[in-house]
């Protein structure tokens, strides 16, 4: 069963043109409370789109898909797109023996899509370069770190620039739009807050696969990964803090990368905090009253039954840029 978000359910409820969106709205209420609130916002809305005819998915289309359409879960996929980065192959240890992984970026008018190549099919990119057109086809699309991305098995086949087959534009990010937190339901993609940090949380640490970047397990002897086996390890780690915009607050959840940016450092620099967390103390007060910018999607988090903000770029505020938004605004 492959993985829609929510967000995506709504659009497409709606574009059936069956039902407004105050109704949607309306039902998706209705439909928790019948349920005694054991089902999401995300389950109803699956099951008001059965109940409505919506067909959010068809089977016939997933010969050729394009990659805004490619779900977590998905299975037998083939798509169409550009090149638009190649990375280094990358040898790592699975036991007793070795393995191989290479990646590329691949992109389309509706969006990118990471690619992911293992052992033997490394092969494959042997004639690809950037910018190249290629048809990627009967993949599987898997989700890692809250991000969709294309797998390769032993029936995978890439043909590189097809004969016929162009893509002119591609989309090189996700178009984010500026939200109040008071608006806020869940299950938005690309939403944008402005706000001011008002709470830091001390960054947690822990260990995951160097293949895959999937937590590991400490077993005797070491760590071992689900997909591969006993593996060295690396550190990777996750922050969160508190943004208040004046019409409400929200929890923001930074891995890795986006804690390096918003704290200015780099690996290395999280290390100290890790063997020590007293020297995190004056960092937390130095982020606090810090204006910033959050890009990414917002998530309910239902263990805690709250929305959480899942960072996929942060920024420091630009005062100028803000205040030229908000005088367009009252022109």
């Amino acid at each position: 069963m492959f993985k829609i978000p929510l967000a995506d359910v709504k659009e497409k409820i709606l574009k059936s043109g069956k039902i407004t969106s105050e109704e949607l709205d309306s039902k998706l209420k209705t439909k928790i409370n019948e349920l005694s609130g054991l089902i999401s916002e995300e389950g109803a809305a699956h099951i008001i789109a059965n109940e409505l005819g919506v067909e959010l998915f068809s089977t016939t289309q997933q010969g050729k898909l394009k990659i805004k359409e490619l779900y977590a879960g998905m299975r037998g996929i083939s798509f169409l797109g550009k090149v638009m980065r190649k990375f280094e192959m990358r040898e790592f240890a699975k036991g007793e023996s070795k393995g191989k992984v290479c990646s590329i970026i691949v992109g389309d008018e509706t969006g990118t899509m990471r690619v992911v190549f293992w052992n033997d099919q490394v092969s494959l990119l042997n004639s690809v370069n950037e910018e190249d057109v290629v048809f990627v086809k009967d993949t599987y699309v898997r989700e890692n770190n809250g991000n969709k991305e294309v797998h390769f098995n032993d029936k995978s086949s890439l043909e590189v620039n097809p004969s016929g087959e162009v893509v002119n534009v591609v989309r090189q990010r996700v178009a984010f739009s500026r939200k109040k937190i008071e608006e806020l339901h869940g299950g938005e993609e690309g939403a944008e807050i402005f706000g001011t940090i008002v709470q830091v949380f001390d960054p947690r640490f822990f260990n995951v696969c160097s293949n895959c970047g999937k937590k590991v397990v400490e077993v005797t002897g070491g760590f071992t990964c689900n997909e591969h086996g006993i593996v060295s390890p690396t550190m990777s780690y996750v922050m969160n803090v508190i943004v208040d915009d004046g019409t409400g607050t929200i929890r923001n959840v930074l891995w890795k990368n986006q804690t390096n940016h918003l704290l200015g450092v780099e690996e290395g620099g999280m290390v100290k905090y890790k063997e020590n967390g007293a020297l995190f103390e004056d960092r937390k007060t130095d982020l606090l009253g810090e204006q910033i910018k959050v890009m990414g999607r917002v998530q309910k988090n239902e263990m805690f039954d709250r929305l959480e903000f899942n960072v996929q770029m942060v920024e420091r505020a630009k005062v100028e840029e803000e205040m030229a938004r908000l005088e367009n605004k009252s022109v």
